[in-house]
């Protein structure tokens, strides 16, 4: 199990290992959304020509409408991931990470130290780094507090919102500025479903938005990743009609997991954790229906699940959560 434990998304490896070619497995290792923004079809893409500066300020600048900010605190980046690793060749000092979260939190700032999320007070002499809503667990942090935080802060604070796309409301994105140590990075493919696309921002002070384009060089993002984007951060009536959505369809999986005696120790509109004495074992029992789901090595009692796209995947998951 602890090449699964590692990320969400193996599901070749994990067809390798359980076999079960004979069925569609069903990922719910990720947490992003099954149901993947409708528009690409729509979209002419130009592949011989180089991508167009003036297409990445048009990204950046619907993406920036979408957050509620100014376009020049926004850098579009080919994936948080790359963005993250960046900024911890950027930042200066000392720094903390929340834990648990998401691996490369504590990978980004060598030497960063772990601290555990009730612990965390703001006033912590180092960098401090945190996801909003927290993964795997779904913690939210209110926006009040970590406004708080920042006002006497002499270090950065760092907020990945890889899920607030579902909860705008948690939002601190609209108070980046160049008077304020935080920056705030968001993820494009987890609420529009399309990981593949690579697409992420970071969203701080100009002084660390120009490090990031200087060390991304010209041409960042695929045209694909232009196009795509700022089509979906405009396309207000599918994001309204989505977010109520996924509401909707946790609480269905909420009522199986309830069903099958599993009540969630964590939760996000887009993946539910669930506790139960041998993880391990129930994560293999899903495997062996094609079910794939995500383990996490600190923890041998925590089972992530992301939402099923559809009525017939939610039956599957009931029949084999009822499966021993």
């Amino acid at each position: 199990m602890s090449s699964f434990s590692f990320h969400g998304g193996r599901l070749a490896d994990a067809i390798a290992h359980f076999g079960r070619s004979d069925v569609p497995w069903i990922d719910l290792s990720t947490g992003i959304n099954p149901h993947a923004w409708p528009g690409i079809g729509d979209l002419a893409m130009d592949w011989q020509a180089l991508p167009d500066p003036r297409a990445l300020a048009d990204l950046e600048a619907a993406a920036a409408a979408f957050f509620g900010t100014d376009p020049a605190h926004v850098c579009a980046v080919p994936g948080t991931e790359i963005g993250l690793r960046m900024l911890g060749d950027i930042l200066p000092g000392p720094a903390i990470h929340a834990q648990p979260s998401y691996r490369t939190h504590g990978e980004m700032v060598p030497g960063s130290r772990p601290v555990a999320h009730t612990e965390l007070t703001g006033a912590e002499n180092a960098t401090t780094i945190l996801a909003n809503p927290n993964n795997p667990d779904g913690r939210i942090t209110p926006a009040a507090t970590l406004l708080g935080w920042l006002k006497a802060r002499r270090n950065w604070l760092v907020v990945d919102e890889a899920f607030a796309d579902t909860s705008p409301e948690i939002s601190v994105a609209a108070h980046v500025d160049d008077a304020r140590r935080l920056i705030v990075f968001r993820s494009f493919g987890k609420f529009f479903g399309l990981a593949g696309v690579r697409l992420g921002f970071v969203l701080g002070p100009r002084a660390v938005i120009a490090q990031h384009r200087q060390r991304l060089g010209s041409w960042p993002l695929a045209a694909a990743a232009l196009a795509i984007g700022t089509a979906a951060y405009r396309d207000a009536g599918w994001i309204a009609m989505m977010r109520t959505a996924l509401h909707g369809q946790a609480a269905a999986l909420d009522a199986v997991l309830a069903r099958r005696g599993f009540v969630p120790v964590g939760a996000c509109p887009l993946f539910r954790l669930i506790e139960t004495a041998d993880a391990a074992t129930l994560f293999e029992r899903l495997a062996a229906h094609a079910i794939l789901t995500r383990p996490f090595d600190y923890n041998p009692h925590w089972l992530r699940l992301g939402l099923p796209a559809d009525r017939a995947a939610l039956d599957r998951l009931d029949k084999a959560l009822a499966d021993g």
